[in-house]
């Protein structure tokens, strides 16, 4: 059975513009980049960009979920760097603290905070958040 996510690719339509945002906006580490295709560390995921028509344009849209300790500190960095933000940091009925926004070629990325402080406490000072504040 399937035990972990290796990664995630999107396509995109400028990807040297999408692997700036990526990389110089959220802070991500970049791994590899070639003229057709870049990919980037995501706490152990991958997440993998592609030249081509972005899934925006051709109706789907699917959203990966940085987890993050505190929504609202990074929601206000990337607010700070001109990320486009969908919608602010609001409550969730499951008690999660979210906030949406879009890369510049209208892909879905959300931050979470998850209700209990405690899994930072397992997993660590390496979080998505840490690479972006620290930027």
């Amino acid at each position: 059975m399937t035990r972990k996510v290796e990664d995630i690719t999107f396509t995109v339509s400028d990807l040297e513009r999408a692997a700036n945002f990526y990389e110089n906006v959220l802070g991500l580490p970049k791994e590899h980049q070639s003229p057709t295709c870049a990919s980037f560390d995501c706490g152990g995921v991958h997440l993998g960009l592609q030249s081509g028509p972005p899934a925006a344009e051709q109706g789907s849209a699917s959203t990966v979920n940085f987890l993050v300790q505190d929504v609202d500190e990074a929601y206000r960095t990337l607010r700070e760097r001109g990320v486009r933000c969908l919608k602010r940091p609001h409550h969730t009925d499951s008690g999660e603290r979210t906030a949406l926004f879009s890369d510049p070629d209208g892909n879905l990325l959300r931050l979470v905070q998850l209700g209990s402080r405690r899994y930072f406490d397992d997993v660590g000072p390496s979080t998505t958040q840490e690479m972006w504040m620290h930027h």
